[in-house]
Order: C-alpha cells, then structure tokens, then sequence
C-alpha cells in the first residue's frame, strides 16, 4: 500500500470511529429511554433491561452507522483542506479523483458491515428480543418480583410484596398485593402463590388461600371482606407475542420467497441502507471542499440534513410500499438509484476544471 494511501486512509478511519463513538453513545441514551418506558409500562420484565437495551441497540445499527460514516468522511476530507493539505497534494498532481482509493478502503468495508447489519443482525437482533421477552414473562424472578421487597406495579397503580419465592421463581409464599384505582383501593393477601400465563399471552398471579378486602380510598365505609381459596390476579400486559409471519422477525431468506405486500416493503428497507451508506461515501468528498475563509461546518449540517431527508424517505416509502400506494416492483430504487447516481456524478466532477472560454476577436 503506497504511503499516500495509508495516511488518508488512516486519517479517513480516525475521524470516522471519533463520529461513531459519539453516535453511539446519544443513540444509546435514547434507546435506553426507549428501553426505560417499555419497562415502565409492563411490557418488558425488569430483568431484561440490558439484554434488550444491547439487541435494540443492534437494531438501529443500520441507521446509525451510514451517518457517522458521511459525517466522518465529511471531517476527514475536510481537514486536509482546512489544514492546506489537499491544495499542496493538489498541486503534485494528487486530485480529488486520487482519494477514490483510500475513500474505497473505508468505505466498502463498512458497507458491507451495514449490509451485514441489515439483512442479517438486525432482523436477528428483533427475532431474539421477541423470544426473550416471551421467555422472560413467564418468570417472576425475570418480570422484576424479588422476595423480601415491595415492586411497584407498572403505572402506579399498586405494590406486590412476596415473602418467600423457589429459587426458579415460579412458586411464592406470604403474598401481599395493593391495587388502587380512583376510587377504590383492592388489598390481597395470600400464603401462597404462582404465576400462570395464558394461551393469549395474559400473565395471571394465581393466589392460594387468602384474603382480599375492597373499600374507598378515601371516605366512606363501604368495605367488603372476603376469603378465598383461590383467586387470580391478572397482572399488566407484556409485550405482544412473537408473531412467526411478521416480516420484521423472518430472515431475509425468507423474505425473497414471500409474495405479501408486506414482505417486500421489509425486504426493500433492509436493501436500502448499505446502498444509501455507498452514496452517502461518494458524497461526503465533494461536500467536504472548503475554500479559504469559508465557514467550517456549513457543509457538514447540510450533509446532516440531506441524510435525514434521506432516511425519513426510506421509512415513508416503506409505509407506502406496505400500505399499496406505490407499485411493489418500483420499491425503493426510486429513492437510491439517483442518490447512488448524483453521489458517482458529484465525486467525479469534484474539482475538474471547465474549458477555458475562448477570448472574443
């Protein structure tokens, strides 16, 4: 590898890993937000957290990294002109044009990481979630419950307090759950209890030998006692079920013999974002010209907004495309070819000079 090509290719992966570390670590925050409210609102278990929080993270890894590919690039290739870099290698007859190969270099590698991403880890990453989620809800010990501590109810809306559990979670002792609502408050007490999930996916706290008094919560003595020998308690809705024909969770594979409508919305949005990282590549060293006295990151927010122009198409043309507005066949090469088209084109007249004008006689 000529010394040249090291360099900038060297100094092309420096500013594209500093970009993607940043990403990841904002993109990580809003996920664990994500993760967070999921957890709050009863449809992940407690237990869960990390595990989901590192697999969404793994989801989003096709929108994220195209970006800090095309900001990197942008940072790289700007550099050597606000450095005085690339007119000194301009003027030995390096050109814009010579950067293809050490842009190459980076670029292919994490095209077709993305690629990789895309079509194969991300729909795994959503698949495993599903499962393990499933998996999870039908142990208490994963659904959050802890002997000896009260848990509150997702929402708000009471406590459970469990005083013995088995060592796989699945059997309690000395149960005491508080439910309130805005009006009437429900105490259960029990000697026993276990978790029973439904066919439907409901989760149920099936409690053994007990008492369950019901009242006002604030005035008034319409209070009711009463003794059970068994009764069950549903608990809040977890994440729906692992559907097997959704094309989000089926591999690629699959999705090249599946005729729905839907399936070829999936399969064309996990296509488009290594095809949009290549174009993004190409476009990044064109928009990284800077002439003297130019400001320094004007280019780099309108890179920005043309990859969120972008993207937010990619999504709105795969609703379209499930939703039959727009023909199946066309897909989404309406929204790729010309930005692969303008991208080849930009690079390539990047720098080129025009003929000179004849002088009028």
């Amino acid at each position: 590898m000529p010394k040249l090509d090291s360099y900038l290719f060297r100094e092309f992966a420096q500013a594209t890993f500093a970009v993607l570390v940043v990403l990841m670590v904002v993109s990580l925050g809003g996920v664990f937000a994500d993760v967070l409210g999921d957890i709050a609102r009863g449809r992940v278990p407690a237990g869960l957290m990390l595990s989901q929080l590192g697999l969404q993270v793994l989801n989003y890894l096709p929108l994220i990294l195209p970006l800090g590919l095309l900001l990197g690039l942008l940072l790289g290739v700007g550099r050597l002109y606000r450095d005085s870099e690339m007119p000194v290698l301009t003027a030995t007859g390096v050109g814009p044009r010579r950067l293809l190969r050490p842009v190459l270099m980076l670029l292919l590698p994490m095209v077709a990481f993305i690629g990789f991403c895309s079509l194969w880890l991300g729909p795994w990453a959503r698949d495993y979630s599903k499962r393990m989620i499933e998996q999870g809800s039908r142990s208490m010990l994963v659904a959050g419950l802890e002997a000896g501590r009260f848990v509150e109810l997702p929402g708000g809306r009471g406590v459970v307090y469990v005083g013995g559990m088995s060592g796989d979670g699945s059997q309690m002792a000395r149960v005491f759950v508080y439910q309130q609502d805005e009006e009437r408050m429900d105490v259960t007490t029990a000697a026993t209890g276990r978790l029973t999930v439904e066919d439907t996916g409901d989760r149920y706290l099936t409690l053994d030998d007990g008492f369950r008094v019901e009242g006002p919560q604030r005035e008034g003595l319409d209070f009711r006692l009463m003794r059970f020998a068994s009764n069950e308690l549903r608990l809040p809705d977890a994440e729906g079920r692992r559907d097997e024909t959704d094309p989000e969770l089926q591999p690629t594979l699959a999705l090249l013999g599946d005729d729905r409508i839907e399936a070829r919305a999936e399969l064309h949005f996990r296509l488009a974002p290594p095809l949009l990282a290549l174009a993004f590549g190409l476009l990044a060293v064109p928009l990284a010209r800077s002439p003297p006295r130019q400001t320094r990151y004007g280019r780099t927010m309108l890179a920005f907004l043309g990859y969120f122009v972008g993207v937010n198409l990619m999504l709105l043309g795969q609703d379209w495309l499930a939703e039959g507005t727009i023909p199946a066949a066309l897909g989404l090469w309406w929204l790729v070819l010309p930005l692969l088209a303008l991208g080849t084109w930009m690079y390539f007249a990047d720098g080129r000079l025009g003929r000179p004008r004849r002088a009028a006689r």
